[in-house]
This record gives structure tokens, C-alpha cells and sequence, in this order.
């Protein structure tokens, strides 16, 4: 007998133990009657000492007339015949009396003796039976919420996961020590405790642990961060060590963490103190990751997309000791996560996912079965036996750009003005060299858009020169351009525009060493402590003459590029009105429908950025600089993609 099942019937004894006192002082309210016999009962009655009586069949039960002598009243209880002369004695003693049936005598005072003992009888069955239930009854609150998946449960490998082939070379060596341990400690070596994986949400975490279980051949525990944190003091510490204590019986094994950060981060900070609930259970987590006891035959593996906010003492060697990046893939991998979506999916002849792949950069694993899902359901929708690329190109503008609001009830003033709007969107794209494609111009409304000019990029961006993002932001503002040229007015159509290029250009003067006044210095507030908020304590390290500067370069920036797309479209003022009228006739524009009305593409170059104080440069100056300049953040395609 183990010790907490010996403290749960103790727990449950001292329960039974109050009920039953509760039943006593219930019962003591009852009232409490005295035995007589027949004559005795007569005798009474002929003295005149009952005050009434309640006859039940064969059986008399009444009151005395004269109270006990602490003041309570006293009952008597007999049996004997009831005749004619009994009741006549009864009515000339003007003693009161009653008949009650047997039948309903017989029902209810079964109840009301033996109703309690019964309902007390019920509760101790369901406690015992919570006790021999292992933890998962009602006070089961110290017990692991993890779920474990067997071999015959977890149908996932290898063949499932694509797009991330790196991240599982990396792994492979976990599934041959699970298979085969010995080919590893007969050299010394040590296989990691723990294995950290990191990515965006949506890059196939959860699905390559399940896939490693799932080759391994061996039971694979899951579990959230957020399952180990409850109300009460000490549940998550002791949920920890019940999760260990069954992986243990269950080795060797794999117990999956996911979103770590709810639980691992930094100690010992905070408004309200360090001490808390979060912490005694990420210590318990330690202590059982590599404490004293052996953990031999259990990996850990765990996943999260903000490894900035672990705690120090789970990142070092004996715990998470190795990180496995589970990136973005790729354009290849696209392809190959779109073969694993579609494996039982029928599609047309005329259906490529190579082209599909290549029109996504940016998107997720995740993202991309929900692309697959979406142009299933609009094939369906439309009786189809087969999905075709008009599906696919559904779903991507769906999945990109929001579902299409046609019953939105437009003014034909503002159906105007956006369309001038995305017109002017589409066009400095179109004309400025070095941009993103511009893959469809439409005027349908779609989430909370009026319109939307579309860009894909050829290929994968990790790195951005100068000279790209000046040429981002010059079509960023190119729509409030056009509504100034067309209409001399200014409307809150371009707010998102706005705050998207001088967002951009304040990373170029403050991040990334882009402006030649200011200098290659990163400049860009510190963000505070995740657990004070990002605002409370972030702090400036420049100065405000530094800080007049980078506002005056921002500025600058901003300027030039809008006047380098006011320029340009008044030079093609013609064609600005040309794709305006289509698109108020056809509502959407592609790519194809762009080249045949600009037919020969003209060439113009953006300006110089003249950032040190000169006057701005038009379009009509060809003597621009080579610019060059590297971001190092890697971006998606959602990013790249130019929403108006």
C-alpha cells in the first residue's frame, strides 16, 4: 500500500467521520417516543393525561399532556386493537386523534429512517471508488493530465513530416538509441536528456515529436505547459513528478512538453515577487530533468516559438541540451509538405504543385494544409470530382487575403477612389525595376480591405538591400499618390500603407545601419522584461539631438519615396486612368491583363535617397546610387505581400 493511497483514506475517513456526526445531530431532532403497554396506554387516557394521538393501523403513538421536566414534549409509542370503545373514550376526554394509512406510513417512514444511512453509504462507495480509480476522479487534482499514445495509437512517421529534412537528420539519432541504446553507451557516449524544438507556430513541431515516437516504437506522453498550473498550491510540482513517476514505468519513453513558456520562464522576477505557483513547478521540472534520481530511458522533448523567455537552467547541458530549429520551409519542402496534404486527395491534370508551391512563400506547414482543406471545400461547394488550379488559386487568395466581401454596399465615389488607389499600387510596381512581381490587382473588398494589390516575390528573401526596401516603400505610397493626383484629396484608405513604410523606414535609420547621416548604428529601443510588459521598461540609450536625427531621416525617407511615386505617376497618368476604368469594369486584374495594357514595359529607376539634406530627387534623375544593404531578419511572404 503506497502512500498516497493511505492518505486519501485517511482524508476520507476523517470525511465519514463529520457526515456521520452530521447525521447524528439530524437524528437527535427526531422525535423520541417511550414504549407502553396496552393498559398502561388505557389507563392514561382514562386519567386525561394525552394531549392527541395518531393511529396507524394497529399501532398508537401520541402525546403526553404534561411536559417532561426540562420542558421538552414527550412521546409514547403502543399497539392494541382500536374499537368503537376506544374512540368513544377518546372523544368524551376531548382528546385529539387522527388516522394515517399504512401504505403511506410504511413508504415514508422507510425513507426517513433509513434515507440517511443510505445517501451515507452512496458517498463512501463513490469516494473508494475515486480512490481505486488511479487519480482521475474528482480529487485527482496532484495527478499528471498527460496523454499517452502507444505504439498501436501513434500511426505517425517520418513519411508524414516534410519540408523539414534537416530537423529530422537531426533527430535520427534519438529513434536508433530508443531501438538500440547499447550502440551508444558501449562508447561512452550519452544521448540528450533533452531536445528543444524551436519554429514558428505552425511548422510541424508536435508532428515531428509524434513522428519520433512513432518510429521509436515506443509510448509517447503529451502534455501542455499550461496543464501543470492550476489554482491550488503545489498541483504543477506535483503533476511533474506523477508525469515522471509514469514515464518511468513506462520506459524508455518520450514525454512531449508542448508550448514550454508557459511554464519555463525566467525565475525570480516580476511585479508580485518570484515565489509562485509558475516557479515551484518549473523547479520540480529541473529537479526531475536531472536531479538525483535517474531519469534513464525518458527523453524529453518540448517545443516552444519564444526560447528568448526560458529560464537559463533549462537551456544548459543535462537538460534541453540540444535545440533542433524546425524553420519556414522553403520552396522545395513547400512542394513536398503539399505531396504529403494532397497523398489522398484527387486532383485534375492540369493541377502543379511545383506552381503552387512557388506562389507561397512564407507559408507554414500548417498554412499550407489549410490551403489544401480550403480548395477542397470550394471543389466540393462546386460538385467537382477533382480539385483544379482555380481551386488552389482560390484558397491562396483566401488564405492571403481575406474572404471576399461582395455584399459590402460601396458609395460609387469610393469605388472610385480605391480603385485609383490599388491602380496606383499596381503601377509603380509594375514600373519600378527590382520589386516584387505584381501577381493581382482587385477592387473586392476582402477582410478589412477595400481593395488589395497582391506582390509575390520570385524566390525566398533572408537578407533585404537598401535599395529593395526604398523601392517597398515608394509602392507602399504610391496609393495615397494617386488619390492625389486624381482626386487633390487625402482619405484614410492609406493608414495601413503609412504605418507600414515608416515602420520600414525606421528600421532602416535605427536597426539596420541604413542612413549615412545617422551612421551603422543600431539605435532601436531594448525591449524590457517579457514579465513587465515591453513598455514599462524599455529605455532609449541616444540622446535627443541623436533622436531629432533618426526622426529627421525617417522623415526624409518617407518624402523622397513619395515624391519619386507622385512623379512617376504623373509621367503615366494615361495608364493610371486606363487600369483604373478596368479595374471598375472587371474588378480584378492579374498579372497577364497588367503587361497586355502596359505593353512595352517601360524602364525608370527610383531615385537617389538623398537622406543628407539635398533636395528630392524625381524621376526624372537617372543618376542613382547602387545602394546595398542587408536585413537580418529573414521575412515571409506575407510580409512581402503589399496590402493596401
Amino acid at each position: 500500500m503506497n502512500n498516497s493511497f493511505v492518505k486519501n483514506l485517511f482524508v476520507w475517513f476523517i470525511i465519514f467521520a463529520s457526515l456521520m456526526g452530521a447525521y447524528q445531530i439530524i437524528s437527535e431532532g427526531k422525535k423520541q417516543y417511550s414504549d407502553l403497554k396496552y393498559s398502561e396506554f388505557l389507563n392514561v387516557v382514562e386519567s386525561g393525561q394525552v394531549l392527541q394521538l395518531e393511529i396507524k393501523g394497529n399501532e398508537i403513538t401520541g402525546e403526553f399532556l404534561v411536559p417532561s421536566g426540562d420542558g421538552k414534549p414527550e412521546y409514547f409509542k403502543t399497539y392494541g386493537p382500536v374499537g368503537e370503545d376506544l374512540l368513544s373514550k377518546l372523544a368524551s376526554k376531548k382528546i385529539n386523534f387522527n388516522f394515517v394509512s399504512d401504505q403511506e406510513s410504511g413508504l415514508i417512514g422507510f425513507l426517513v429512517n433509513w434515507g440517511p444511512m443510505i445517501f451515507l453509504i452512496l458517498i463512501m462507495v463513490f469516494f473508494f471508488r475515486q480512490i481505486q480509480a488511479g487519480g482521475k476522479g474528482a480529487m485527482s487534482f496532484g495527478k499528471s493530465k498527460a496523454r499517452m499514445l502507444n505504439k498501436e495509437d501513434n500511426k505517425k512517421n517520418f513519411k508524414d513530416v516534410a519540408g523539414i529534412d534537416e530537423s529530422k537528420e537531426e533527430v535520427q539519432e534519438i529513434v536508433d538509441f530508443l531501438k538500440n541504446p547499447k550502440k551508444f553507451t558501449n562508447l561512452g557516449g550519452r544521448i540528450p536528456k533533452g531536445i528543444l524544438l524551436v519554429g514558428s507556430p505552425g511548422t510541424g513541431k508536435t508532428l515531428l515529436a509524434k513522428a519520433i515516437a512513432g518510429e521509436a516504437m515506443v509510448p509517447f506522453f503529451i502534455i501542455s505547459g499550461s496543464d501543470f498550473v492550476e489554482m491550488f498550491v503545489g498541483v504543477g510540482a506535483s503533476r511533474v513528478r506523477d508525469l515522471f513517476a509514469q514515464a518511468k514505468k513506462n520506459s524508455p519513453c518520450i514525454v512531449f512538453v508542448d508550448e514550454l513558456d508557459a511554464v519555463g520562464r525566467h525565475r525570480g522576477a516580476g511585479l508580485g515577487g518570484g515565489h509562485d505557483e509558475r516557479e515551484q513547478t518549473l523547479n520540480q521540472l529541473l529537479v526531475e530533468m536531472d536531479g538525483f534520481e535517474s531519469t534513464e530511458g525518458i527523453i524529453v522533448m518540448a517545443a516552444t516559438n519564444r526560447p528568448d523567455v526560458l529560464d537559463p537552467a533549462l537551456l544548459r547541458p543535462g537538460r534541453f541540451d540540444r535545440q533542433v530549429v524546425v524553420p519556414t520551409p522553403d520552396v522545395r519542402g513547400r512542394e513536398a509538405i503539399l505531396k504529403v496534404h494532397t497523398r489522398n486527395t484527387p486532383l485534375s491534370e492540369d493541377v502543379e504543385l511545383k506552381i503552387v508551391a512557388r506562389s507561397t512563400p512564407g507559408f507554414s506547414g500548417a498554412d499550407i494544409e489549410n490551403l489544401v482543406n480550403e480548395a477542397a471545400l470550394k471543389a466540393a461547394r462546386s460538385d467537382k470530382k477533382t480539385l483544379d488550379m482555380n481551386d488552389f488559386e482560390f484558397a491562396k487568395d483566401k488564405v492571403i487575403m481575406g474572404t471576399e466581401r461582395r455584399s459590402m454596399v460601396i458609395s460609387d465615389h469610393e469605388r472610385k477612389v480605391t480603385a485609383y488607389h490599388e491602380a496606383g499600387h499596381a503601377l509603380v510596381a509594375k514600373l519600378t525595376p527590382g520589386t516584387d512581381p505584381v501577381h493581382k490587382v482587385t477592387i473586392i473588398p476582402r477582410g478589412m480591405a477595400l481593395g488589395l494589390t497582391q506582390q509575390l516575390p520570385t524566390e525566398d528573401k533572408y537578407m533585404l538591400t537598401r535599395d529593395y526596401l526604398l523601392k517597398s516603400i515608394a509602392v507602399l505610397l504610391s496609393g495615397r499618390a494617386a488619390e492625389e493626383i486624381i482626386y487633390n484629396e487625402r482619405t484614410t484608405g492609406a493608414g495601413n500603407d503609412l504605418e507600414r513604410a515608416t515602420e520600414m523606414a525606421r528600421k532602416m535609420v535605427t536597426e539596420w545601419g541604413m542612413s549615412e547621416k545617422v551612421g551603422p548604428i543600431r539605435l532601436a529601443q531594448k525591449e524590457g522584461a517579457v514579465f513587465l510588459g515591453k513598455d514599462m521598461s524599455s529605455k532609449t540609450d541616444y540622446s535627443e539631438a541623436t533622436s531629432l536625427e533618426v526622426d529627421s531621416e525617417i522623415k526624409q525617407i518617407i518624402v523622397n519615396q513619395y515624391d519619386y511615386a507622385v512623379n512617376l505617376l504623373k509621367e503615366n497618368e494615361q495608364i493610371l486612368h486606363d487600369l483604373a476604368n478596368l479595374l471598375l469594369e472587371t474588378e480584378t486584374v492579374n498579372a497577364k491583363q497588367l503587361d497586355e495594357l502596359l505593353g512595352a514595359e517601360p524602364s525608370s529607376e527610383p531615385p537617389k535617397d538623398e537622406t543628407s539634406g539635398g533636395a528630392p530627387v524625381t524621376s526624372e534623375n537617372k543618376d542613382s546610387k547602387d545602394w546595398s544593404g542587408l536585413n537580418p531578419d529573414p521575412t515571409t511572404a506575407l510580409e512581402n505581400i503589399k496590402k493596401s
